[in-house]
């Protein structure tokens, strides 16, 4: 869906470029050049001004004149694709704004008892494994799979913080695992990992937000969807997870081609 929305728009602005520079543009450097250069001028000629401007409109249109008007076309369009990146680029942050009130207006308890969904995941934690009583660093990948899995599907909220059940354990045990034992810690212990394991550039895709429950710290993280293909790096490789149902799935190479192509067509 947003290819052929971003091809309409890159259409509708080149078309529009195209019409006003050979219809606008070039008529007037055609009588501004005549005013300039033609020394055979004669403005006694023509009745008025408008005579004389009407009259170079008309002849810009002149088969002999058509070199010169596909120039202009050409440059109208190019300034047409400009002005189609701008606006591109200010659909995406009204999208990106629209998409944040709309998540923020979802009162959090209630969003805890509808229990995960294909736009909802819930995490104990990012490093402070309950079962073992340490931490646990492959618990930094999981989060990061989770991530990336809604970023290739809709996008979403994903909550650390929270048992699968729904019930609240706080972030205590990961803020003392850190070097600022707080939630500033815990923020630059998420982009970091996303940005080891995800990309950098990920990174302004994802938004924080602290909440307290029952006296408790609970991290919300909104996560938008990427219009393009999110990897994560497992060392040597990367791999391709999407979020399905209720759970986060790695994709095979044949799925992962598959899902994409269909992302790029719709």
């Amino acid at each position: 869906m947003f290819l052929s929305t971003k091809l309409r728009i890159f259409t509708f602005h080149i078309l529009i470029g195209a019409l006003i520079s050979v219809i606008l543009l070039h008529p007037i450097t055609k009588a501004v050049y005549w005013f300039e250069f033609n020394d055979s001028l004669q403005l006694s000629a023509y009745k008025d001004i408008w005579t004389f401007l009407i009259d170079r409109f008309t002849d810009s249109f002149r088969v002999e004149m058509l070199t010169m008007s596909l120039v202009f076309a050409l440059l109208g369009a190019g300034i047409g694709c400009i002005f189609a990146f701008y606006h591109l680029s200010l659909m995406r942050s009204h999208q990106k704004v629209h998409q944040l009130e709309k998540e923020l207006a979802e009162d959090l308890p209630t969003l805890i008892k509808s229990n995960e969904n294909e736009r909802l995941e819930f995490k104990s934690s990012i490093r402070w494994d309950f079962k073992q009583q340490k931490i646990n660093k492959d618990l930094e990948t999981v989060i990061a799979k989770s991530i990336a899995g809604l970023m290739n599907h809709k996008g979403g909220n994903l909550l650390i913080g929270v048992k699968d059940n729904g019930q609240i354990v706080g972030l205590e045990n990961d803020y003392q695992t850190f070097r600022h034992k707080n939630r500033d810690g815990f923020e630059l212990c998420l982009m970091d990992l996303i940005k080891i394991r995800l990309g950098g550039d990920v990174c302004s895709q994802i938004h924080c937000v602290f909440h307290e429950i029952e006296g408790k710290d609970i991290c919300r993280i909104f996560i938008e969807s990427s219009a393009t293909p999110v990897y994560c790096n497992m060392g040597s490789i990367s791999k391709y997870y999407l979020r399905t149902g209720n759970g986060t799935r790695e994709l095979d190479a044949r799925e992962s081609f598959s899902h994409i192509s269909k992302q790029r067509v719709s």
